[in-house]
C-alpha cells in the first residue's frame, strides 16, 4: 500500500506492508517511514493515523510492552519517527460498537439503585476486550439490564457509567478469568467515582480464600515485594525490580497478608496443602497468584505460576493418573468484600458463596485429614 493523500499533505510519507494475520487475531502491519516530520513522537503519531480503533493509552501499553518496535528494537511511546525507520505494529482487532446482551447466568448476591455486586463464577471474563469481544460479565450485565426493566427509572448497559474505555461500563475493578468472587458493578456516576475513590486509596477490604501447594512458613504474615512484567514471558508477572526490557518499566509496590486457616495433611501428598486467607493491600495484576508462587507455595490449579491441579487420583495415591477430577483450575475465591455505602456512607460487607469446586475439593482434604469442616 502507498502513502495515503492525508498524510502525504502533512508531509510525512510511507508505505504499510499488512502481513498475515496472528492466531490470536492480532493485526501484524508493518510500516516504512519514507519521509518523516521533525519531533513527531510515536504514539501520537500511531494514535492519529488509527483513530476512534485505539486509545492513546491502549497504543502507549502496547509499544510499552514491545508489541510495537521500530527497526526491530523496543521502543519508548515517545521516541521520535525518523526517515527511514521501519515500524512493525501487533494491533488489536478493531473494536465493535455496541455491546451485545448475551444470557450468560449472573449469581447476584446484593443490589440497589447505586450498587450491584455479582458473584462472578469461573471461565468469565469482566468485560470486552482484545480477542474476547463477547461472552463477558458486561455482556451478561446488558441482558440483566434488559430482561429486568420493570419500571421507569431501571437502567440499561448504556446508563452504567463508564471511565476512559467505553466497553467497560460500570467496572470499577476486576477478576481474573478463573478467579471466582464477588464483585462490585457501578450503577451510578456517584456510585463509580466514589467507588474508585476508594479502590485508588486503599479503603477497600477485599477478603480472598485460596488452597495452596505446601505449608506456609508462618500462620500470618505480610508479603512486601514488588510485581512487574516477567521478562521474558509476556502474560506472565513475577515479582522483580525491573522487566528486563531494553527500557525496563520498575516493578510496582505489591503488599499481600496472609492468615492460615488450615494445614491439611492427606495421605500421600508429602507436604500437603494450606487453606489461607489473603488480603491484598495493592490491586496490582495477578497479585496472589505471583505473591504465593513467590514464597514457594502456588496456589493448587495455577498452572501459569507453578500450581497444578488436583484429582482424586492423587489423593488415592497415584500421583501418575488423573482422574477424578476436583479443582483445575486456580483454587482462588473473592470471598469478602468490604467498603462505604456510596450513597448512605454506611459500611458495607458482602460475602460471596464459594463455587461448588472450591467447596467440594476443601471438603475432600478436611475428610481425608479427619478435619471437621
Amino acid at each position: 500500500m502507498t502513502a495515503d493523500p492525508e498524510q502525504l499533505s502533512e508531509g510525512l510519507e510511507f508505505e504499510e506492508t499488512p502481513i498475515e494475520a496472528e492466531e490470536d487475531g492480532l493485526r501484524h502491519v508493518r510500516l516504512d517511514i519514507r519521509r518523516a516530520l521533525p519531533d513527531r513522537r510515536l504514539d501520537k503519531y500511531l494514535a492519529g493515523r488509527l483513530g476512534k480503533d485505539v486509545s492513546r493509552n491502549v497504543l502507549q501499553r502496547y509499544i510499552r510492552e514491545g508489541n510495537v518496535t521500530v527497526n526491530g528494537r523496543a521502543v519508548k511511546p515517545s521516541y521520535i519517527i525518523r526517515t527511514g525507520d521501519s515500524i512493525d505494529m501487533m494491533l488489536p482487532e478493531v473494536k465493535p460498537h455496541e455491546i451485545p446482551p448475551e444470557p450468560i447466568p449472573l449469581d447476584v448476591i446484593y443490589e440497589d439503585n447505586d450498587v450491584m455486586a455479582v458473584n462472578k463464577q469461573t471461565g468469565l471474563i469482566i468485560h470486552p476486550a482484545r480477542g474476547n469481544w463477547s461472552g463477558t460479565l458486561v455482556n451478561a450485565l446488558a441482558y440483566y439490564f434488559r430482561e429486568n426493566w420493570r419500571q421507569p427509572g431501571d437502567v440499561s448497559i448504556g446508563d452504567l457509567p463508564v471511565r476512559d474505555e467505553e466497553f467497560r461500563p460500570g467496572i470499577v475493578h476486576r477478576l481474573d478469568r478463573d478467579t471466582t468472587g464477588v464483585i462490585l458493578i457501578a450503577k451510578t456516576e456517584l456510585a463509580l467515582y466514589r467507588l474508585g475513590w476508594q479502590f485508588e486509596h486503599r479503603k477497600i477490604q477485599k477478603t480472598y480464600t485460596a488452597i495452596v501447594h505446601g505449608q506456609l512458613p508462618l500462620e500470618e504474615d505480610v508479603i512486601d515485594a514488588p510485581i512487574g512484567k516477567h521478562p521474558r514471558l509476556k502474560e506472565l508477572y513475577s515479582v522483580s525490580r525491573k522487566t528486563g526490557r531494553e527500557f525496563p518499566m520498575m516493578a510496582k509496590q505489591a503488599v499481600t497478608r496472609y492468615k492460615v486457616v488450615q494445614r491439611l495433611f492427606p495421605p500421600h501428598i508429602e507436604k500437603g496443602f494450606t487453606f489461607v486467607e489473603l488480603s491484598p493491600k495493592t490491586g496490582r495484576t495477578h497479585q496472589l497468584r505471583v505473591h504465593m508462587s513467590f514464597l514457594g507455595h502456588p496456589i493448587v490449579g495455577d498452572r501459569l505460576y507453578g500450581g497444578g491441579p488436583l484429582y482424586l487420583s492423587q489423593l488415592d495415591g497415584q500421583s501418575d493418573r488423573a482422574e477424578g477430577a476436583l479443582i483445575t483450575r486456580q483454587a482462588l475465591h473473592a470471598h469478602t468484600i468490604e467498603f462505604k455505602h456510596p450513597r448512605s456512607g454506611a459500611m458495607t460487607t458482602l460475602t460471596a458463596p464459594w463455587p461448588e469446586d472450591f467447596t467440594q475439593t476443601l471438603a475432600e482434604l478436611q475428610r481425608r485429614c479427619d478435619i471437621a469442616p
